[in-house]
């Protein structure tokens, strides 16, 4: 919700220029603006009047945006531009390097970079040169300062600004995610081996006369396990679907990675099979043939309605051999809670490892309140934060450790507390 603050209006003020303006903001930002949405917004300002600022807001609100996650952006473009008199200093102050300590520190919230991006396109940002006769010159030795791709690592994909996410998905398609091999109860002959192969010992004996001349022994085999990616592509979570979705093309993609298959599915109010979209080398080509194949991107969610048709269709086709699941979803399910936990707890024993990441593990006040995810937390092998890129650098760590649980025994604890 906007924060309303008076609007001055000069007598000579220009409308229309500051619309289009403002227009021009968001689709720099990220909303899709035409002319068609500028001119319906001109005229829809005309009509309803330019006297109430929240009138003014919702009107340009119902003009511009069309899909839930524009709701950040619009109301950031919207306060910078609009409600707040100094917003280019603001804007200047936030973009430019501080140094600790001097400025006031301060989260940026959900858009906000963006937003502010947008509005500075084209503005001058160099730092004026101190040092001044009278005034001292302070130096600052930066070479213990984060660089830019460590900064990165540990920023919210939700943060992020249009450049950075764009930095972030060439990170992600260097990460890998490897694993270990499953050894498998069949057995091959190997001269190395360790045990006896009485079978094959006879039937060499049989070929020299009944006479044993050696003992022949064997191994056993080894197999690479499937992953299966089971992500929320609902509105709370799209942000942080995009950036899983490029990790998860990176690693289907990945010769040597050790996988024997990577399955990808989505899922919002319904559930999709987006696995051969995966094997598109072109990560905009896949993502955009997974998008246009599930209608529900960005939408509601239904957690244990979908659960529920993947353990029915799919878990027996593509959990078998050990698979390792990673469940992707923020658990904010309105469904019956008895009946997820149900499905949660048959998608564990199909699985050898069911790990859950949550963009919400980030918060340190995090408690596990929601009905869906105290629902979901008991049936999980480790329960981990997935808001970051150095969260999912960490999934090898909870892969490759069978003891690794994350977070569960904490929540469990304040859960049954």
């Amino acid at each position: 919700m906007a924060e309303y603050l008076p609007l001055e209006i000069p007598e000579d003020g220009k409308l229309v220029h500051n619309i289009t303006r403002f227009a021009r903001a968001l689709r720099a930002a990220g909303v899709p603006v035409g002319a068609g949405r500028l001119i319906g917004a001109i005229h829809a300002v005309q009509a309803t009047g330019f006297s109430d600022q929240r009138d003014f807001y919702w009107c340009l609100h119902a003009c511009f945006v069309s899909k839930p996650e524009q709701r950040a952006t619009f109301h950031q473009v919207f306060r910078l531009f609009w409600r707040d008199p100094r917003y280019l200093e603001h804007m200047m102050a936030m973009m430019l390097p501080a140094v600790r300590g001097v400025q006031e520190e301060r989260a940026a919230k959900s858009a906000e970079k963006r937003a502010a991006e947008a509005l500075l396109d084209g503005v001058t940002r160099d730092v004026p040169d101190v040092g001044e006769e009278g005034e001292s010159e302070i130096e600052i030795d930066a070479s213990l300062t984060m660089s830019a791709e460590e900064r990165l690592r540990s920023l919210d994909f939700e943060q992020m600004s249009v450049a950075e996410m764009a930095e972030a998905k060439r990170m992600l398609a260097r990460l890998t995610l490897p694993v270990r091999p499953l050894q498998s109860r069949r057995t091959q002959a190997d001269a190395r081996g360790r045990v006896l192969d009485w079978r094959r010992t006879m039937r060499d004996a049989m070929r020299q006369g009944g006479e044993v001349q050696a003992l022949a022994v064997k191994k056993r085999r080894v197999r690479w396990p499937n992953l299966v990616v089971i992500c929320d592509i609902s509105g709370s979570m799209s942000q942080y679907s995009r950036a899983v979705l490029h990790f998860l093309h990176a690693v289907a993609n990945q010769k040597g990675a050790g996988w024997s298959k990577v399955y990808g599915f989505t899922f919002g109010t319904r559930l999709t099979n987006i696995t051969r979209h995966l094997a598109t080398r072109d990560v905009d080509a896949a993502l955009a043939a997974a998008g246009s194949e599930a209608q529900d991107w960005e939408g509601g969610t239904r957690i244990g309605a979908c659960l529920h048709r993947f353990n029915r269709d799919w878990s027996r086709r593509v959990l078998g051999q050990g698979a390792v699941v990673l469940l992707i979803t923020d658990g904010l399910d309105r469904d019956d809670a008895d009946a997820l936990g149900r499905e949660m707890e048959r998608l564990h024993l199909s699985a050898r490892r069911l790990i859950w990441l949550n963009p919400l593990l980030r918060w340190d006040g995090f408690a596990p309140k929601a009905r869906g995810i105290a629902a979901m937390l008991p049936h999980v092998d480790s329960f981990r934060a997935g808001h970051n890129i150095a969260s999912l650098e960490a999934l090898a760590l909870a892969i490759s450790n069978p003891d690794d649980t994350g977070e569960k025994a904490r929540l469990m604890a304040a859960l049954q507390g």
